[in-house]
Parts: structure tokens; C-alpha cells; sequence
């Protein structure tokens, strides 16, 4: 079962099949962690259904990523133990000349308490991770993050994070894009709308992704012969 079964219809997926869309890329060897908007922000600071978790933090996504969190904390072990890298894109507060149309189009993603902005504790940043500011749903656009997967000489991007039909979608087109495998970890990625969830999944695994549940990409990731 894949997690878009119940909202993409078997015939819908058998023309994509029939296209040929969908083909495992496979992975590198030399991966790098994306942790995208993993704040509290976009979480909450304890766990809560969606409803209750908006009440702090209007842009936040509830329990569903905190289901999330859950389900990274093993990947970002063993990209610890590996050495690999991992790169944080998020949004930073707000800078009066710098906030963009996301500003304009989601003002509440602007205007959140200096606590929403702190990295989630259990999958936070550790020396020598790298932070990538950003103002747009690709972390590529406008900041140095291909600059940094070129020096680290990076093949393979693991994208993680939220949300699902933006940010994460965002990143990994233009990772798609620029020449990088790419894998999402379906159950490591989240949203405020499951359809929208579901749906993008499902067009990420056809044209741009391999994506599978995190106990998979751990087991494909662990044959990878560790490179620091």
C-alpha cells in the first residue's frame, strides 16, 4: 500500500504507469540530510491535534509532525553516526526589507513568536550542521544551498520536513532539477491538509523521487559504503 492509494484511483495510476512515470532513480553515494521548516512553528511545542496546535501557533500542522519528528530521529542518527551531512532550510524571522511574497500571500508565517522559530529539540542542529535561510518554498531558490551540496560533493538529497505540497515539494523539484537523486521518506514529511499530502506524494514519486517509509531509506542508506 502506498499512502496515496485511497486518494489516487488504480486507473489514474495505471496511466501514469503506462507512460512510464515512476521508475526507481536509486541512490548515490554520498547523501545529504534536508531538515525543511522542522520548527515549532510548524509543530507546536507539545503535541496536540491540529485544532488545539493552531491555537499557539496558527501555522502549525499538529500531531501529524510530530509523527514526523518521530519518524526522522533514526535517519538523523545515522547520518550522525556516517558523518553525512545534514542542512537545515528554514524560514528565519522576519527582516523589514526581506519578507517577499511569502510574506504577502501567509503573513502569519511572518509574525510568530521567537519561540516558533527554534528548531524541534529531538531532530535539532548540532555543530557543523549547516543552516539555510530562506524566503521561498525551494530552499534552493535565493540561498547558497547547491553551493554547499557541490563543496560536500553531495549526489543524493534526502528530503525531510514541511510541508509536503510546498516546501518539501519546492526543494525537491529543483533538486530534481539541478541533477541530485532524490529520496523522500514519506512518513518523515507532513502537512496541515492530508489530501493535499497524499496527492503530492504521489505526483513526487511519479516525476521527481523515490519515495518509500523511512525504515526502507534506512536499510537502502546502511548498504551505502560510508564516506565522511
Amino acid at each position: 500500500m502506498n499512502p496515496w492509494d485511497d486518494v489516487i484511483s488504480a486507473e489514474e495510476q495505471r496511466a501514469y504507469g503506462a507512460a512510464g512515470f515512476g521508475r526507481p532513480s536509486g541512490l548515490g553515494i554520498r547523501p545529504a540530510l534536508l531538515i525543511i521548516d522542522v520548527q515549532y512553528r510548524t509543530v507546536g511545542t507539545v503535541r496536540a491535534p491540529f485544532w488545539d496546535a493552531i491555537k499557539e501557533f496558527p501555522t502549525s500542522c499538529g500531531e501529524v509532525g510530530w509523527q514526523a519528528v518521530d519518524a526522522m530521529m533514526p535517519l538523523v542518527q545515522l547520518f550522525r553516526e556516517r558523518g553525512w551531512p545534514v542542512l537545515y532550510p528554514h524560514v528565519a524571522p522576519k527582516v523589514a526589507t526581506e519578507g517577499g511574497r511569502l510574506a504577502e500571500k501567509v503573513p502569519a508565517i511572518m509574525g510568530i513568536s521567537a519561540k516558533g522559530y527554534e528548531f524541534v529539540t529531538e531532530v535539532a542542529p548540532k555543530p557543523g550542521d549547516v543552516l539555510i535561510p530562506k524566503k521561498h518554498p525551494s530552499a534552493f531558490f535565493g540561498t547558497a544551498l547547491c553551493s554547499h551540496l557541490i563543496d560536500l560533493a553531495v549526489d543524493t538529497v534526502i528530503v525531510t520536513g514541511c510541508t509536503t505540497s510546498g516546501c518539501v515539494r519546492g526543494t525537491v523539484v529543483d533538486a530534481f532539477s539541478l541533477n541530485f537523486k532524490v529520496a523522500v521518506p514519506y512518513d518523515c514529511v507532513y502537512d496541515r491538509g492530508i489530501t493535499s499530502h497524499k496527492v503530492n506524494l504521489f505526483d513526487i514519486a511519479q516525476k521527481y523521487a523515490d519515495v518509500m517509509p523511512a525504515t526502507e531509506l534506512i536499510t537502502r542508506l546502511k548498504a551505502t559504503q560510508p564516506t565522511a
